[in-house]
């Protein structure tokens, strides 16, 4: 027996609130094209028991598209990593080798910090 909600109320159940109402779902974030990006890549160690990683942030757009960059960068540099929040993370000093990968792919105002 399969139970479905077909109430449009994204999962929402039940509320006492007389007054409430269902949120429509927020539309997603519009990635913006590779040459308006403004991304800074710089390298961290705080908080990651002493490991240096290259740390590239101010990507603007969605999720997908940042984790998709993000195994692009790892690809290219050969090495582990994630995309988090609003930063990706390459594991190492990969610098250099990111701001080369992100020029070649049109990521202009791409600079190290």
């Amino acid at each position: 027996m399969s139970k479905k909600n077909h109430s449009g109320g994204g999962g929402f159940v039940f509320s006492t609130d007389p007054n409430f109402n269902v949120d429509p779902e927020q539309p997603s974030a519009v990635t913006l094209p590779p040459a308006e990006q403004k991304l800074k890549i710089s390298l961290q160690t705080k908080h990651r028991a002493g490991k240096t990683v290259t740390v590239i942030t101010g990507f603007e757009g969605k999720q997908e598209d940042a984790e998709t960059l993000g195994k692009q960068l790892r690809n290219y540099c050969g090495t582990g990593g994630a995309a988090k929040e609003d930063e990706i993370i390459l594991q190492g000093d990969h610098r250099e080798k990111a701001l080369q990968f992100l020029l070649q792919k049109g990521y202009l105002k791409a600079k190290k910090q």
